[in-house]
């Protein structure tokens, strides 16, 4: 059966440099997403501060959408039967990835 994750990352960056370091890394969340497997990834900015993913592979689907806000991000994804078994460790790989995504430098 299908599981839906939710990961918040909290971060002091502001909007804007959370989004431009979302764009730049968000090929590192999608192999945390993905938990290491070969799933193709669509994305769009379906505004300045959200965007939605879709990846395939293997027969299965993954859907989500990351929201930015000014002291979060939320990343929110349904993950197919063959990765729900693994939620626990992908939503612990997104919260490291994405720690290290948005820490201060």
């Amino acid at each position: 059966m299908p599981r839906q994750v939710t990961v918040t990352l909290s971060h002091d960056l502001g909007v804007e440099e959370a989004r431009r370091r979302l764009r730049d890394g968000f090929g590192k969340l999608k192999s945390s997403l993905s938990g290491g497997m070969m799933f193709a990834f669509d994305e769009s900015w379906t505004s300045d501060n959200q965007l939605r993913f879709d990846a395939r592979g293997l027969g299965q689907s993954i859907a989500g959408v990351i929201d930015i806000f000014p002291q979060h991000v939320r990343i929110e994804a349904t993950l197919p039967n063959v990765l729900a078994a693994l939620a626990e460790i992908i939503t612990g790989k997104l919260q490291q990835e994405g720690a290290l995504l948005l820490e201060k430098k």
